[in-house]
Formats: C-alpha cells, structure tokens, sequence
C-alpha cells in the first residue's frame, strides 16, 4: 500500500487515516521510524514492551512523587498564608515612648 503525503515547514507529517488505522496508531502514542540509509524509512508502531516500559516510568515517577510528598508534608497545614507567615515573624518590639 503507497500513500503519498506532504512534509510540512516543521517536518513533520501526517500519515493518513487508513494506514493509522492498519498499524493500530493512536494520538499521542510513539511510533517507530526506520531509516536504511537509502531512500526508504519505515514507520511502525512499537512493540508492547515499549508501552510497558512507559507505563513503568509512569509508576516510577508516581513513587517519586509520593516520596516528595510525604517529605514535605508538614507544610500542608491549610492555613493562609499571611497567617504563616505573621507567625513566622518575630513579633515587633514595643518602642519606647522616651525614644519618639
């Protein structure tokens, strides 16, 4: 099956409906491209191991994830922040009206 396609300004293409449809592409899924060193490239889509492999980054970045947030977690108090933030200060010295 030959499709022929234009090469946008960025590079890039489209691959039509029908040869998406055969290989089972979706939006927003990686693809495949082989180039011979001649004239042909291939496109096709990975084998499930790679879409394994993102959803194991997927999980890896989620445990990260969960360990920032366990660490800072006392910072959640739900209090506003100039009321933090008031606490935080020392409270000013009372001056002294022989000072004025």
């Amino acid at each position: 099956m030959g499709k022929i396609t234009n090469l946008t300004v960025k590079g890039q293409v489209t691959i039509p409906k029908d040869v998406r449809d055969a290989l089972g592409l979706r939006a927003n899924e990686p693809v495949e491209i082989s180039y011979d060193g001649g004239e042909t490239a291939t496109i096709r889509r990975p084998a499930a191991t790679a879409v394994m492999d993102r959803s194991a980054a997927y999980a890896a970045n989620l445990v990260r994830l969960e360990a920032v947030a366990e660490e800072w977690k006392h910072l959640r108090t739900g209090v506003d922040t100039d009321v933090h933030m008031a606490r935080l200060r020392e409270p000013l010295p009372t001056p002294d009206p022989r000072d004025l």
